[in-house]
């Protein structure tokens, strides 16, 4: 007589699973601080405030890497898009003013191969060491017949906190202010579907060489991590001026981001010529001969983060981000008038 169906037979292998786990403890318990209570061995992740506050608020966003998972995929490659999971999330909740607090993830996957999870967890854990929180918990779910062979999907939750007296929220934008925007490192993790059509679907170019002008491989600056603004902007919440409002360039690009932040009555005027586009955006464009107005709403093209400050706090600003590392570039102005849009020039 056989033995009965099991689990694993069904294609969920309970031990890799526990294997997963144990080869990711390392890295999640490196993030942890002093708020967090609990341990992973719990069903629910607790953390304390981290902080003395009179009127605490929580912010919180949600995300995930999208179609860059595909570049990922293709080479085989997996610990670095768990860094583009945290950014993608903590970069969202920053432009309120939050403080990054807690992390969550959340894996699911045809196949579980211990080694591939760790490796994408190891990222998320590093992400999280960037943006100082900790990754309190997460799933792994092992989806048979869900998911390609091979391919995974990957979703964060971040959560931050901060004063009340003290959330962002651009009511105070004004006309005269100034916009600061941060330098990208590359595509980050937005407008993968239209850059894999134009530059892997159409024009057929292979990832493991550089097509010209990137200085690296094709997959490599595919796969370049979505950078973190969250300690930097951070380190200007504590040492001032406050931001009137600061915007996370992601989908729908620098214009529809922007827009986002101005307040009705004003407009935002950006000044395109004012920071360098990197290569990648010129590749995707030259080869796709893709039209400026379509690059505009898809791509950051240079610019992760923007943020409006007063003119008179301008100097500080510039002068607080240089000092941790930042590299940031004025890039136009608040004027009055308008529906709180934003125009490229």
């Amino acid at each position: 007589m056989s033995d009965g169906a099991t689990y694993k037979d069904a294609g969920v292998d309970i031990d890799a699973g526990e294997r997963a786990v144990e080869l990711m403890t390392a890295a999640v318990k490196s993030t942890h601080t002093a708020a967090v209570i609990s341990g992973l061995s719990d069903f629910g992740g607790m953390s304390g405030l981290g902080g003395d506050f009179a009127e605490p608020v929580l912010v919180a966003g949600t995300d995930s890497v999208g179609t860059k998972l595909k570049i990922a995929f293709a080479l085989d490659k997996h610990d670095t898009i768990g860094q583009d999971c945290v950014a993608m999330c903590v970069d969202d909740i920053v432009c309120q003013g939050a403080r990054p607090l807690l992390f969550l993830d959340y894996v699911g996957i045809g196949k579980l191969i211990p080694e591939v999870v760790a490796e994408i967890v190891g990222g998320v854990a590093e992400g999280c060491r960037i943006a100082g929180c900790s990754l309190l918990g997460g799933e792994s779910a092992e989806l048979p017949g869900l998911y390609a062979e091979g391919e995974y999907d990957l979703v964060g939750f971040a959560v931050g906190v901060l004063e009340r007296e003290r959330v962002i929220d651009g009511s105070a934008v004004a006309a005269g202010d100034v916009l600061i925007g941060l330098p990208a490192s590359g595509l980050h993790s937005n407008g993968y579907s239209l850059a894999r059509y134009v530059l892997l679907d159409t024009a057929k170019l292979p990832l493991d060489v550089d097509p010209g002008g990137l200085g690296l491989t094709l997959g490599e600056e595919l796969l370049e991590p979505t950078r973190i603004y969250a300690g930097s902007l951070v380190k200007l919440f504590d040492e001032g001026p406050l931001p009137h409002s600061i915007m996370h360039i992601t989908g729908g690009g620098m214009g529809g981001n922007i827009a986002r932040g101005i307040p009705h009555g004003l407009t935002a005027q950006v000044d395109m010529s004012s920071f360098e586009r990197l290569p990648i955006f010129e590749l995707i464009q030259r080869t796709g001969n893709v039209a400026e107005s379509e690059m505009r709403r898809t791509f950051n093209l240079g610019i992760g983060m923007a943020l409006a400050v007063a003119e008179a706090d301008a100097d500080r600003a510039l002068e607080v981000l240089s000092a941790v590392g930042e590299k940031p570039v004025i890039i136009g102005s608040v004027r009055a008038g308008g529906q709180g849009g934003c125009v490229l020039d």
